[in-house]
């Protein structure tokens, strides 16, 4: 039997506030300058509300504020990472998450990729923290923060998500 060779992945880090997520560069399905956003009444702070996207009415995330982390540089141009959805929900197939700059791509495979998790509770959304070359790095909790989406939402009661009418 031969050896299997470890896959490389291409991935894009995404600057959120003090953070970068690191997410497979498939998830992201754009970044756009920001738009204006519709509120959520009764949401907590990290949902920021909602933009029009494509047909879309799309959740806004800030991940910094999700998972306790700092701002960062108030005075870089904030951006929306559009981020198709990992949890197959019909009435949530994208969300979308504030990032300061631009994501940065790379190629990775499991040796260049380490677990940075002293055994202390992660922050909400945070699925992993790790070493990516020299970048510190959190893995989000994708299919948790979209269950919440939903929950917030009231997505499975909603009588249109698809249309802006």
């Amino acid at each position: 039997m031969s050896d299997v060779l470890p896959r490389e992945i291409r991935c894009v880090l995404v600057p959120a506030g003090s953070l970068r997520m690191l997410l497979p560069n498939a998830t992201v399905a754009e970044v756009i300058t920001q738009p204006a956003h519709e509120a959520v009444e009764g949401a907590p702070d990290w949902l920021v509300g909602r933009i029009t996207w494509r047909g879309w009415r799309v959740p806004l995330v800030s991940f910094a504020r999700l998972a306790g982390a700092g701002e960062g540089d108030a005075e870089l141009t904030v951006r929306v990472a559009v981020l198709k959805a990992l949890g197959g929900h019909p009435r949530l197939p994208f969300v979308a998450v504030l990032t300061q700059g631009f994501p940065r791509l790379t190629t990775l495979n499991a040796e260049l990729i380490i677990p940075t998790h002293d055994g202390n509770e992660l922050p909400p959304g945070v699925r992993a923290q790790v070493l990516v070359r020299d970048d510190v790095a959190v893995i989000p909790d994708l299919e948790g923060i979209e269950a919440e989406l939903v929950r917030l939402l009231g997505l499975d009661g909603e009588a249109e998500l698809h249309g802006v009418a």
